[in-house]
């Protein structure tokens, strides 16, 4: 049987809640991010993406280019209400639902096209279900694979619905700026211009010699794209791929002490919510965002389990040594990924780790009575 697969992404969801909250903003430019000096944008509506305002723009630059805008500071909470309404939708039309974020997800319909005239009367009653049930507008894209799906989800947005069919996948995207593959950015795609490879087309006609030249091992995975071939399934995503946290801080810490204590921070709040969901983890990073916004992360992989507070900053610390920092931070991050359950892992060292965890359950105790900022570490 052959696939269909489904991406629905919701039109500038964040600025739409708001107009849907608030009439009196439709039509009007409407910005939605962090309202601090150290902002950035989060979503806009397509009036403000007229005057050039995009996401993750920062929030000063957005007011020089659309000074008219109403700027508005997220609301997580009610967005999150809404999505999980979406979710609820995707799930009434297929069981194979993956959410990607709060504003879109991936279902494989396969199959559930014969409840319909044809795959786009599905497609059409998924729109028109989301609309009638929260007043807003999505994009559909109908593929053959995840890929296709996204890319299609994308091509004639606001409230589009594009199919490509299975036959046709290849020539359809052929064309198309080799950008459109996910993942390519400027970098490989100067690289691949060398070459004379400025399209899609070009990809699947190049030599995989010349592929390996500019993405290495990812050089098959790549031609495949090309070729509008991707067999990865739609899956329920249960457990979170990492879990970190990361702050923007209204003035540029310059200082090591002021830099490794907002490290010990973040690597604490990271802890806090990797214990909550009963996790452990092996790979820790860093992300470092400079006042230029050069943006890097470091990651370093653990051959024991990560879980406590002292474990992840010990590994942060590591990290911190491998960044140069010559310039203002803006931002810090820290994360933790290749998680699996606390049962799964192994207790080595037991008396050291006893002492530790009992630090880290005090903690925690305190946190989930009074809450995350009840307690720093010193």
């Amino acid at each position: 049987m052959l696939r269909w697969i489904m991406h629905v992404d919701m039109d500038a969801f964040f600025a739409s809640v708001e107009q849907l909250d608030n009439p009196s903003l439709k039509g009007l430019p409407v910005i939605v991010g962090g309202l601090s000096g150290r902002g950035v944008v989060s979503t806009c509506s397509y009036e403000a993406r007229k005057f050039g305002v995009h996401s993750a723009m920062p929030m000063h630059m957005a007011k020089r280019l659309c000074p008219q805008g109403i700027y508005i500071q997220g609301r997580m909470r009610r967005y999150k209400e809404i999505s999980d309404g979406i979710m609820e939708i995707f799930r009434s039309f297929s069981p194979l639902v993956e959410q990607l974020s709060v504003d879109e997800a991936f279902l494989d319909v396969t199959g559930m096209e014969g409840l319909y005239p044809d795959v786009v009367a599905l497609g059409k009653a998924v729109k028109n279900k989301i609309y009638e049930q929260t007043g807003l507008h999505a994009s559909v894209g109908i593929a053959p694979n995840k890929f296709l799906a996204k890319l299609a989800s994308d091509l004639e947005k606001p409230d589009g619905l594009v199919l490509i069919k299975h036959e046709t996948a290849a020539a359809f995207i052929a064309p198309m700026p080799v950008r459109k593959i996910f993942g390519i950015g400027k970098s490989a795609e100067a690289m691949l211009l060398q070459y004379g490879i400025d399209t899609i087309g070009k990809i699947a006609a190049a030599d995989i010699s010349i592929l390996q030249k500019v993405f290495g091992i990812n050089a098959q995975a790549v031609h495949n794209l090309a070729y509008g071939i991707d067999n990865r399934p739609v899956v329920n995503e249960t457990e979170a791929k990492s879990i970190g946290r990361e702050h923007t801080y209204d003035k540029d810490l310059y200082e090591e002490a002021d830099l490794k204590k907002a490290v010990r921070d973040l690597c604490g709040e990271t802890g806090w919510r990797l214990r909550k969901r009963k996790l452990i983890g092996y790979t820790v990073t860093l992300k470092v965002k400079f006042s230029s916004f050069k943006t890097i992360t470091r990651s370093i992989t653990s051959e024991l389990p990560v879980a406590y507070d002292e474990e992840i900053y010990a590994l942060a610390l590591k990290l911190m040594q491998q960044v140069r920092f010559t310039e203002g931070v803006r931002l810090l991050g820290v994360s933790i990924s290749h998680l699996e359950s606390e049962d799964a892992a192994p207790v080595l060292n037991f008396n050291e780790n006893e002492k530790i965890k009992k630090r880290n359950m005090a903690v925690d105790f305190l946190k989930n009575k009074f809450g995350e900022s009840i307690i720093k570490r010193g």
